[in-house]
């Protein structure tokens, strides 16, 4: 990949982010109601590591109305075109966290040890509250076991995928899931630990400027997008049907836009061209965001794309650490037509659907 001033981008929290504080004792209300919780379920590896309990999920469902009005008008999505908002001070101290895990595995196996179960899980829980408020947090059966909470550290060996298990790479711009039909209306990343102060990217396809010969070229369903090397790489027996990267939500632009996982050299040259002008426009007008411990990122991921700057990871427990929740929002619909993809086999797990009793 050709470097660009992706690679460089060192701009912390710029003002062009919409920035949200919780005042100090709705913070520490999130925190008191996850170590509950916690307390009344109890502990053990089978509801740590996966937070599938059914027990679980119906206090988080049932309670995380309790939580302070300054919470839930914090978690609401992003209210401005960037896309995107920083939700601070959220309690949180780096003697809590112990090491940084090595990889996505021993952070699920160690949220179930009696030794380390207080922190770990208790943060887990803290992160399915916040995002219950924003929404309905769901999980994939394919991805990281189907947790419904992501733990997102550098891992040896993956340094130079496209994925968030990647380090000395730039992590592309990116729409999550931008394979599958039921991806996040929004996604929150957590930060507990970021010592180099490493950036996340977020650019606004309602920032570009596109010419309209453009946007009508990148509005039909040209090409497919793959799913990441998170989920596997073999997927011979499924579909790769064609989607379009700009639809519209009430006349307002919508992105869908992986080109890590897209086979452009299939296209001809008047979409690349449309295509590699998107692309520039989303670097021009990207912002960096280097969160702090006890920060959130709300990402709109319909309108928004992430990535990260690359880093040099250490792997003695000190790295960045980072949790990722996916949510759905039951009030945004998305095109009709992409009901008809089968998301290559790929299924959520959605719990708060179902205790809600809205199936589909």
């Amino acid at each position: 990949m050709a470097k660009s001033v992706l690679f460089e981008r060192k701009t912390l929290h710029p003002s062009e982010l919409e920035r949200r504080e919780l005042p100090e004792a709705a913070g520490h209300a999130v925190r008191a109601l996850a170590d509950e919780i916690a307390a009344t379920v109890g502990m053990s590896p089978a509801i740590a590591t996966t937070l599938g309990n059914p027990d679980l999920l119906h206090h988080i469902d049932t309670r995380f109305s309790e939580l302070p009005e300054e919470v839930h008008r914090a978690m609401r999505a992003p209210a401005t075109s960037a896309g995107v908002t920083i939700i601070s001070r959220l309690p949180l101290s780096d003697d809590e966290l112990g090491q940084t895990p090595i990889d996505w595995r021993q952070a699920a196996a160690w949220a179930g040890e009696p030794e380390r179960a207080h922190s770990s899980f208790a943060l887990d829980l803290t992160m399915l509250l916040l995002a219950r408020c924003a929404g309905e947090p769901f999980g994939w059966q394919g991805q990281q076991g189907g947790r419904l909470v992501n733990n997102i550290l550098p891992t040896p060996g993956h340094e130079q995928e496209q994925s968030g298990a990647s380090s000395t790479t730039l992590l592309s711009p990116h729409t999550e899931d931008a394979f599958h039909p039921r991806r996040a209306n929004l996604l929150m990343l957590g930060c507990l630990r970021n010592p180099d102060r490493v950036g996340t990217t977020v650019s606004s396809v309602r920032r570009v400027e596109l010419s309209a010969a453009q946007r009508d070229r990148l509005s039909h369903r040209e090409l497919p997008i793959l799913p990441d090397v998170s989920y596997g790489t073999d997927f011979p027996e499924h579909e790769t049907p064609a989607i379009a990267t700009l639809g519209t939500d009430d006349g307002r632009l919508t992105l869908r836009y992986d080109p890590a996982y897209t086979p452009l050299a299939d296209a001809d040259d008047e979409f690349r061209s449309a295509y590699e002008h998107l692309a520039t426009e989303l670097e021009r007008v990207c912002i960096t965001a280097a969160l702090t411990p006890g920060e959130l990122l709300l990402v709109d991921n319909d309108v928004v794309v992430h990535g990260r700057v690359p880093f040099t990871p250490r792997y003695d427990g000190t790295d960045r650490w980072l949790k990722r929740v996916n949510i759905r929002l039951p009030q945004r619909r998305r095109d009709a037509s992409e009901a008809a993809e089968t998301g290559y086999g790929q299924r959520v797990v959605a719990p708060f659907r179902m205790i809600r009793g809205n199936r589909t």
